[in-house]
């Protein structure tokens, strides 16, 4: 029985290549391209999406829980930058609607009581190696 291949682990470089060829979402994904970090519409339709990488690097043992915000964003901002090193983004999968090729981050948020699905549109100009 073989499994699949792990999705690849991406670098900046690479995650702002893949959000400068994605397009405005379609009808299909609109509801999925939230600016900043949202919880997932329960209802939406996320078979249309397929991994084309993850930033969750199986070589780190212990991810930092720290974020990045040198411009005093927050995480839930729209402009608060994406840093692959730095939580959430270090927990991410990249993923790209098969209709229109937006790209989308997406993780689980673990709680003492529930899971939390959230995603966030892929901005090119907000990815930073830092």
């Amino acid at each position: 029985m073989s499994h699949p291949a792990a999705p690849p682990l991406l670098i900046a470089q690479e995650l702002r290549q893949i959000g400068s060829q994605a397009t405005a979402a379609c009808a299909d994904c609109e509801t999925l391209a939230c600016a900043g970090w949202e919880s997932v519409r329960g209802g939406s339709d996320l078979s249309l999406l397929q991994k084309v990488g993850t930033l969750l690097d199986p070589a780190v043992e212990d991810r930092t829980v720290a974020e990045h915000h040198p411009a005093g964003t927050r995480s839930w901002s729209a402009d608060a930058p994406i840093a692959p090193a730095w939580f959430p983004y270090n927990r991410c999968d990249v993923w790209r609607c098969s209709q229109c090729a937006a790209a989308f981050l997406r993780y689980t948020e673990f709680g003492g009581y529930y899971n939390d699905e959230r995603i966030r549109r892929l901005d090119p100009a907000l990815v930073v190696a830092g």
